[in-house]
């Protein structure tokens, strides 16, 4: 029988440290597989479940969760142990009350909050793609992988708020000056500032973005800024 592409386990040593696993416990880890999210930015179900959650306390219970259909991520039921959890994802548990929405924080680039019931159905994704397609459609893709068919007009680098699971764009928020804009990773992954320059991209530098903060302002690449809303954040993010 042919065998799977990839290893199923990292050395501990070598896992993202917003993982807060134990690094002197067994050598290895499930690591996480090809998805929506990349590899260093993303945890994985089993990982996200036993180490962050806290709310099993070894694999053989997350298994037992895992594939029993009892996780829901974005809305879909998902029987990986290796399924990448990433930015903005919401994750549901049967049994369990609490929504949680994975978001960067000043101590760790993604940490689980607890979020209204209302706001399960929606998250905010960052358009990185956009694609014209047969008879003039557009074709939208955001950072999760996923992508849309939609005549709703936005650029690479704006947000939409998406009801999920079924990929309907609910709103629409600009990347431009005046809004707020959330860092997403970096030193200063988290922070929460008013966009006040947009600077365009030369052949040796990316396309920046002045960020007002709360004590100073930085310059950052586009690329790790998400807006998330004019005067205050669309959705919840603390």
């Amino acid at each position: 029988m042919v065998s799977i592409a990839g290893s199923k386990k990292l050395k501990r040593q070598m896992a993202p440290q917003f993982w807060g696993i134990a690094r002197k416990d067994k050598r290895f880890v499930i690591t996480v597989k090809p998805g929506p999210h990349k590899k260093s930015q993303a945890v994985p179900t089993a990982v996200f479940l036993r180490d962050v959650l806290k709310i099993v306390t070894s694999l053989r219970e997350a298994k037992s969760a895992i594939y029993s259909g009892k996780v829901k991520i974005d809305g879909v039921v998902r029987k990986s142990l290796h399924h990448a959890i990433g930015l903005m994802d919401v994750i549901e548990l049967e049994n369990v009350s609490d929504v949680y929405r994975l978001v960067p924080t000043e101590e760790k680039l993604l940490r689980p909050i607890k979020i209204n019931e209302s706001e399960k159905s929606k998250k905010l994704v960052r358009v990185v793609s956009k694609t014209t397609i047969s008879k003039g459609r557009l074709q939208i893709g955001f950072h999760d992988g996923r992508s849309i068919i939609s005549e709703s007009k936005v650029n690479v680098g704006d947000a939409c708020l998406i009801q999920i699971p079924d990929v309907k764009i609910l709103e629409t928020i600009k990347l431009e000056e005046g809004s707020q804009g959330l860092v997403t990773r970096g030193n200063n992954a988290g922070q929460i500032g008013k966009i006040e320059t947009i600077e365009e991209g030369t052949f040796i530098l990316p396309k920046r973005i002045i960020l007002a903060l709360s004590d100073k302002k930085i310059e950052i690449p586009a690329d790790i800024i998400m807006p998330i809303g004019k005067e205050e954040p669309i959705i919840q993010l603390k």
